[in-house]
């Protein structure tokens, strides 16, 4: 293994070993069908996976009636936040206000796509209790609450790998808001994942204490002692050389452009440095808000078009 990618490994496990105390990688995971449904567009199954050892975790997965018999690359979707505890994984399939239509259900689908998006801690069939009991709990505990909606994901990855209708040398994931944040950070922990796309999120840690808007973000992102190893983007170098699409607003008070032109500078040096290939890091940002545009939706299919 080349010295570059074995500093990079070791970079993940000190990331990781911030996350709390996890339950094991390694422990057998199980998915029970609940149902599905068909429309003219996707076939959509109703699962309840068993990733954690904890608690079940109610998730969909979609995929394209026109290829229902083959295997799709497979978008890992992450839902966001929005203070909306009740939607959940429904994001998936009905969208939301910050998003464009049609929802990423369809709009996936449409183009060859399958999908698959879980109830994180707190949300969806999950919101039985708040995330301010979860923290303190989990905190009590050893645990940090955004290592465990982080563990989740990972092992969402290795459910996709169990299923034979899923094509696992093509996963991307992606999402907005606190769906971003997972998605760069799942990207940069997983090399699973071929493309990252994030959406209204990337956000350099300093630049956010220096505009005042650490309570902008949910208590669930908080790691304790992150700011002592890593900045957001030594977090995102991480993803290099592997493609990553970050769309942003410039109006967003969550993510101070100060901060994305930091991040910005860092990784076309990573992506450099790493000999990726022209195009596969690209930050743009939109003259927008917390929100997604009709040109932000075209940028994200010509990407995963491109790379995936």
């Amino acid at each position: 293994m080349p010295a570059e990618n074995i500093k990079k490994d070791k970079k993940r496990q000190q990331l990781y070993s911030l996350l709390g105390e996890l339950p094991s990688r390694y422990r057998k995971i199980s998915a029970e069908k609940l149902g599905s449904i068909k429309n003219d567009t996707y076939i959509l199954e109703e699962l309840l996976l068993d990733l954690n050892g904890i608690e079940k975790v109610p998730a969909y997965f979609i995929k394209p009636c026109f290829k229902s018999n083959k295997k799709s690359p497979v978008i890992l979707y992450n839902h966001s936040h929005g203070g909306n505890y009740v939607l959940g994984k429904d994001e998936l399939i009905k969208g939301n206000v910050y998003l464009q239509n049609p929802p990423y259900a369809q709009f996936l689908a449409e183009k060859g796509y399958a999908a698959l998006c879980i109830d994180c801690w707190a949300f969806g069939k999950r919101n039985v209790k708040t995330e301010s009991e979860i923290f303190k709990y989990m905190l009590w505990n050893g645990q940090v609450m955004w290592g465990m909606m982080v563990y989740d994901s990972i092992r969402a990855i290795d459910y996709l790998y169990s299923r034979e209708d899923v094509d696992t040398g093509r996963i991307a994931t992606m999402g907005i808001s606190m769906g971003s944040t997972m998605a760069w950070w799942l990207a940069a922990l997983d090399a699973r994942i071929k493309v990252c796309i994030d959406i209204c999120c990337l956000t350099e840690y300093e630049n956010i204490i220096e505009s005042g808007g650490l309570d902008l973000h949910g208590i669930y992102y908080y790691v304790p002692g992150l700011l002592k190893h890593f900045t957001a983007a030594q977090i995102n170098a991480l993803i290099s050389p592997r493609p990553h699409l970050a769309l942003e607003g410039r109006f967003d008070p969550l993510t101070p452009v100060k901060g994305l032109h930091k991040i910005d500078e860092e990784l076309k040096i990573a992506y450099k440095k790493d000999n990726a290939p022209m195009g596969a890091w690209v930050m743009k940002i939109n003259d927008t808000g917390h929100n997604e545009t009709p040109e932000m939706r075209e940028e994200i299919f010509e990407f995963l078009k491109k790379w995936l």
